[in-house]
């Protein structure tokens, strides 16, 4: 039986007794077996168990804290069996990590259908109303596992789906073009955009020589390139990003008859992201900010979700749609042309009980596919069918990866595949092959009427064996510029500031002029911007520049949604009155967001317990603050802390925080940095407008609300709620694009 979790205790415990069970808001990949059988088994079966510390194999130990000798101050002996099973297990604890994707983290789901796709596809986890479990990995793609979670980088979007008729894996991006078109150039661009060889910087970065001399020269990843420059390479949140299957899909219907589609997620919350400098403060003030912010939002119950949705276009032998190739990976099909219907929903319910036996362990691959889903000719799609299994064989350590309980299958599983190195299954029988009389003939083939998967017949013209593409990839540059012109003022003027930062870190004037090239034959504002910021001549277009028809599902701006979930910090003193505070603080909960009291100290103001120092909040943290006042705290010293070295009118006698101190450089800090990056920012009373005054914030500028001490909470955060629904106060500074 399961013990109770305590708190812990000053003194170590001594009295023994069961693991603890996992957190709440924890779970575990369902308990089947390595063939596919529900075992019944509760979530914790595979937990560790028993109250004493044992070797692997269970037997008791009753010291692991000195190594066998020969006498106190002699030599360790070979005989130590502890030590040698310890010591040979820690040595072997890591696996290598991913080529790409290797930062990541996961969560345990559940995916309910809607039943709008069951005209389209037969796919049974697609019916009406069924309820699938899911396991989601999000990552970035150039760093490595150490790396942070704000870099600039396309991001991974990774879904499994246990379905009862096998695994479903979509395996997308928060971009839903890529760099290439034919996966023979994968090895290529992943080279390209990881630390130089020579000297292994800079890392998860694409700001530098390598990457921008492979994209200036093979021209087909302008369209992804662009995509990266925008807000969408700096994501706010996994909570807030959009995902996108990439390729085009084939669905099957019941009767045989296909469909091409495009995958898409769309984020109940909106899609959000940061903006540079505030990437950058998040890089360095806190490398984990995206895995800790998806975690704590499923802990605190505010479960994330995203509509699945899908674009549907005749299956024409042709597989183009609106004069757009749809096997080009490189080419999208804006939604005016072709609207995302949804036909799911996925909500994140549970954090993993284990990063590594879980999120680390998990394998997706773009193979596994289920009835009423099947591939397409797309040339880069051909290539991950092959490399995802590859993959696995290293990372994995055997062909049996499937059985590491992550990936098991929760339908049956009968595939007559056996040992290899950590075979979990113990297969019974003698005859793992077909067709065979010694088993009974099984395991048997599958009829129509038992549902199996079926590749589509698709009908393969006659044709020469040749290393060639269609001429219809060869348009580098129209969608790349339909992306750009589809841009608000304020993203048009990020993408510029984002060639013109990650042009400047290279070294090689080619490489800068070869890329401007390549900004002239996409838009020649945006070149003429970076040109001059480059400080060289803009090059005219090689190539006529077509009209585009902007599409406005493409900009991230201008649309309001959910405020559900957002973070408010609220900071309070000394002289703030704890009732007041609670007021505040049970009104942001009352609008469904996430409060952060920030106090000069930590501890409690009244019954509420301080969840920041000044010394510890950062502004990236939070969408939006709140300030009730902000006198100096006893610990604002520059040799402590260097924020506290802002430039205040502190008093040196003033550093208690009695009525009239001036505010605490550290909060000055942050409110300064929050009204940079055009977020929302609130003051009750006096003592609340002199803080933000500090920081040189007018009180009457954009996206600055303000209330009497003795206000209702409810009407200055009504106001709030209000400006977070739109993410930022994108007016208060005017864009240079406009």
């Amino acid at each position: 039986m399961e013990e109770p979790r305590t708190p812990p205790t000053v003194a170590e415990p001594e009295v023994a007794h069961e693991p603890f069970p996992p957190q709440p808001d924890q779970a575990a990949p369902e308990v089947v077996t390595a063939t596919g059988k529900p075992t019944g088994a509760p979530g914790t079966a595979r937990a560790q168990s028993g109250a004493f510390l044992t070797t692997s194999t269970g037997a008791r130990l009753r010291d692991t804290d000195h190594s066998l000798k020969a006498g106190d101050r002699g030599p360790t002996l070979l005989q130590d069996h502890h030590l040698r099973e310890k010591i040979t297990h820690f040595d072997h604890e890591r696996i290598p990590e991913r080529v790409v994707h290797a930062r990541g983290t996961g969560a345990h789901g559940v995916f309910r259908s809607y039943g709008t796709a069951a005209g389209v596809t037969a796919a049974g986890f697609l019916a009406d109303g069924v309820e699938t479990p899911v396991f989601v990995r999000f990552s970035t793609v150039l760093g490595s596992r150490g790396s942070a979670d704000t870099v600039r980088d396309t991001r991974g979007f990774a879904v499994k789906f246990y379905t009862d008729e096998g695994t479903f894996d979509l395996v997308g991006n928060n971009i839903p073009v890529f760099f290439i078109q034919d996966g023979i150039k994968f090895p290529d661009v992943v080279h390209a955009a990881k630390p130089h060889p020579d000297r292994e910087i800079p890392q998860a970065q694409s700001a530098h020589d390598t990457f921008w001399d492979f994209v200036s020269l093979h021209t087909e990843a302008q369209h992804h390139t662009m995509w990266n420059m925008s807000d969408r390479g700096i994501q706010a949140s996994y909570r807030t990003m959009e995902g996108f299957g990439v390729h085009t899909f084939r669905l099957v219907d019941d009767d045989g008859g296909t469909t091409l589609v495009k995958f898409h997620w769309k984020p109940k919350a909106g899609v959000h992201s940061l903006v540079w400098e505030e990437a950058q403060l998040a890089a360095g003030g806190d490398p984990d900010f995206h895995r800790r912010d998806l975690a704590d939002a499923i802990e605190a119950g505010h479960l994330p979700e995203w509509e699945l949705g899908i674009q549907t276009f005749p299956d024409t032998p042709e597989q183009t749609f609106e004069g757009i190739d749809l096997l080009d990976p490189t080419k999208l099909v804006p939604e005016e042309l072709a609207p995302v219907q949804a036909i799911g929903l996925l909500t994140l319910t549970a954090n993993p009980t284990n990063f590594f036996a879980e999120t680390e362990q998990v394998a997706f691959h773009v193979g596994n596919l289920v009835r009423g889903i099947d591939v397409t000719n797309d040339p880069l799609l051909q290539a991950r069918l092959f490399s995802y299994v590859d993959t696995q064989l290293t990372r994995l350590g055997g062909p049996n990866f499937n059985q590491i309980p992550v990936n098991r299958a929760q339908a049956p599983v009968n595939d007559m595949l056996r040992d290899g190195y950590h075979q979990h299954a113990v297969h019974s029988g003698v005859a793992p092959y077909r067709p065979n009389s010694l088993d009974g003939g099984c395991p048997f083939h599958a009829g129509a009427q038992d549902r199996p998967f079926v590749e589509v017949p698709a009908v393969v013209e006659e044709s020469t064996k040749v290393r060639a593409q269609a001429r219809s990839f060869d348009d580098h540059y129209t969608q790349t510029r339909l992306f750009y012109r589809s841009m608000s003022a304020v993203e048009m003027d990020h993408i510029k500031g984002a060639y013109a930062f990650e042009l400047a870190k290279c070294y090689e004037q080619a490489v800068k002029e070869r890329q401007l090239q390549c900004l002239a034959n996409i838009d020649e504002d945006l070149c003429a911007a970076v040109s001059d910021a480059l400080g060289l001549p803009a090059p005219d277009p090689t190539i006529a520049l077509e009209d585009v028809e902007p599409s406005a599902a493409l900009s991230q701006v201008g649309r309001p949604f959910p405020a559900e979930g957002r973070k408010v910090g609220v900071v309070v003193d000394s002289r703030t009155d704890p009732g007041a505070a609670a007021a505040v603080v049970a009104g942001i909960e009352a609008f469904s967001m996430v409060p952060f009291l920030i106090a000069p100290r930590g501890g409690t103001v009244g019954e509420l317990p301080v969840d920041r120092t000044y010394a510890t909040c950062r502004s990236f943290e939070y969408d939006a603050l709140v300030v009730l006042g902000a006198a100096v705290g006893d610990d604002a010293v520059a040799g402590l802390d260097a924020r506290a070295g802002q430039p205040t009118t502190a008093d040196a006698t003033d550093r208690a925080g009695a009525a009239g101190a001036s505010t605490d450089p550290r909060i000055v800090v942050v409110a300064a940095e929050m009204w940079r990056h055009s977020k929302t920012l609130a003051a009750f009373g006096d003592l609340g407008a002199a803080a933000l005054g500090a920081a040189g914030i007018p009180t009457d500028g954009a996206g600055v609300v303000t209330g009497a001490e003795a206000a209702d909470p409810a009407d200055v955060l009504g106001d709030v709620t209000e400006l977070l629904t739109l993410h930022r106060v994108w007016e208060r500074f005017a864009p240079a694009s406009a």
